[in-house]
Parts: structure tokens; sequence; C-alpha cells
């Protein structure tokens, strides 16, 4: 008996009609894993150095930029070629998202690490309870004692004054105004969140300080500043009110439930996290504002309790005018001043998050 081998079959094609080899091989390219980015690193730093030699670029942070952009392109390039265009494109996507976030974290944390650099070593348990009484421009004593009590009550009666108001408005053209009256409070509501905070202050310090000459005072200064948090609040607290599901508003209607009683326990409960959070960051902006304060506390080196006559220190408008002096003691104060003028705020948002949170535990 003659043995005959076997007529070797040919492999069947891919899909798309292409041989098993070429499949086999893409398969392979698309399997590889991890890219060898850190030749894509290297290449780019290459290239950076190559562009610095031939081009006037020279410095450190340009060669950081040039040589990431560069990483970029080739790793994108190389994963084209190895990967193919989903994975590139996604790849592409992720590190222009990652660049993004560091682009937007960037100067924020160098502008809290630079200030926690500078002011931590004048900090101190004696800088936060005096005040600048009797201080010379040469001594190294003084503290913000006075500016701190300043900032707390002036933001306190703006508070007093915008908070409630702003949120009566809010709930207004939210629940109740759907005519022209809602849509022009709206408008100037958007118009007032462009007013430089100067304005206000010129405004207060020609109606409150010369028209009815009351002075200046730390309720002056308040005026102020509820101006600047009035259309924050509003605005804030109309879009969180407004994320608020219609369905719990008609079933508490089914129940027979009037309006006000509604907006009362199943809205503004609901919405409450959202509105805190607008009123922390209404706080947060006039806090730190010193420009109204210029026209309408004036500044006080004494603690000055009194918020309703004479003038009245604040921790922005302190720090202002230690950091416009010649002497070294007195930057050092600005820069002691401006970290705790951020530890206040941060303290305060804090304490109404953890708040916000107690209420909605305790309500579920």
């Amino acid at each position: 008996m003659t043995l005959t081998a076997p007529t070797p079959t040919p492999d069947p094609p891919a899909s798309g009609g292409q041989p098993a080899a070429a499949h086999s091989s893409r398969l392979t390219a698309a399997h590889v894993g991890r890219l060898p980015m850190l030749a894509a690193m290297l290449a780019a730093v290459g290239g950076t150095a190559l562009v610095f030699v031939v081009t006037p670029l020279a410095g450190t942070a340009e060669f950081v930029l040039v040589s990431l952009m560069l990483a970029v392109v080739a790793g994108t390039a190389l994963s084209w070629r190895v990967e193919g265009r989903r994975r590139a494109v996604d790849r592409l996507a992720t590190t222009a998202a990652t660049a993004c976030l560091l682009a937007a974290l960037t100067p924020l944390v160098g502008v809290i690490g630079y200030t926690v650099y500078r002011g931590a070593a004048r900090l101190s348990l004696s800088f936060l309870t005096h005040s600048m009484a009797g201080v010379g421009p040469l001594d190294a004593g003084g503290g913000v004692y006075h500016g701190i009590i300043g900032t707390l009550e002036q933001v306190l009666i703006a508070s007093l004054l915008s908070v409630p108001l702003g949120l009566l408005v809010a709930i207004y053209i939210t629940e109740y105004g759907h005519g022209r009256l809602a849509t022009a409070i709206r408008f100037f509501v958007d118009v007032m969140t462009g007013i430089p905070s100067i304005v206000a202050g010129l405004f207060v310090f020609a109606f409150w300080v010369l028209e009815l000459h009351r002075g200046f005072s730390g309720l002056a200064a308040a005026l102020s500043l509820s101006i600047l948090m009035l259309p924050v609040v509003v605005r804030s607290s109309e879009e969180m009110i407004k994320l608020v599901p219609g369905s719990l508003r008609e079933a508490s209607y089914a129940l027979g439930v009037p309006r006000w009683r509604t907006i009362l326990s199943i809205v503004l409960p609901t919405a409450s996290t959202g509105i805190t959070t607008g009123v922390m960051l209404a706080v947060a902006r006039v806090t730190g504002e010193t420009a109204p304060l210029l026209l309408t506390a004036f500044g006080n080196d004494f603690l000055h309790l009194n918020p309703l006559r004479g003038g009245q220190s604040a921790l922005p408008l302190l720090v202002f005018q230690q950091a416009g002096s010649a002497y070294d003691v007195a930057i050092a104060r600005a820069w002691a001043g401006a970290l705790t003028l951020i530890t206040i705020v941060v303290l305060l948002y804090v304490a109404a998050r953890m708040l916000t949170r107690r209420n909605t535990l305790a309500r579920r």
C-alpha cells in the first residue's frame, strides 16, 4: 500500500479577505501591551534639545513645555502605528484631559503652597491675638486680631443681608415667576454678577458715607460686600432649585400640601447642599475683597468691635496696607495675614459642608 502525504489545505482568509498571516501579525501588534512610552519621552527630550539648539528658545520652563508637547505627539504617533487609530485617539484625549486638569490645579497649588511657605514662618499665636496698635513701621511685633474680628463681622452682616434676600429671589423666579418680571430679574442679576467690586464700593461710599453722612464703618463695608454676594447667591440657588425633580413637587401637591409648605419642606431641604455650596462661594469671593473696603471701612490699627460707627480693619485691607510697605517685617505680616485669610475661608467652607451633611443624614 502506497502512502501519500496529505495535500496541505490553505489557511482560510481572515475577516475582510486578508490572509491569515497578515491577520496574525495584526493581532500580535494589537496585543503588544504597554507601549514603549519611555522611548517616546526620550525622543521628545532629544527633539527638544535639537529645537533649543537651532532656535532662540531658552529656559527650564520652555524646555519642559516643549518636551511634553513633543512627547504627546510622539506617543500618539506610536500608538497609532502599533495599536490603531481608536486607541491613539483615546490616549490623546486622556492625555489632553489630564493636561487640562494639571493646568487648572497648578496655579491653585502654587498660590497656596507659596503663601504657606512665606506666611508660616511669621504665623504664631501672638500674631493671631494682637493688633497693630502702637506698632511702628520697623517693629517686629503686631498681629491681625483686629483684622480677623473686622472680617468676621463684615462678612456676617453681609451674609445676613444677602443670603435671605438672594434665596427669596431664587425661589420666586423658579417657583412663581414665569413672565416678564422674572426675565427682568434674571437679566439684572446677570448684570450685577459682572459689576466690579470697586463700583460697589463707590456706590456705598457716595450714598452711605457722603450723602447720608454715616461715615466710614464696618456696616458700610458689609453693604458693599452684600451687593457683590447677592447675584452669586441668587444664581447658584436658582440652579440648585431647578435640579429638584418635579415629581417630588407633584407628590407633595397630590397629598394636598400647599406650595409654600412644599418649598419649605421638600424643595429647599433637597437642594440644601448645593445652596450651601453657592453661599460659601459667595462668602469666599467677598472675604478677600479689598477695593470696597478702602472706600467704606477705611481701616483701623486698633481693635474696633462696633461695626456701626467708626473705621474698622479687615484682613484683606490689612494685607494690602502691609504689602505696600518697604520694610521686610511688614511684608512678612502681609504673607502671614494672607495665610490666615485662606485658613478662615477653608474653615468656614468645611464647617458649612459638615453642617449640611449632618442635616442630610438626620433627615434620612
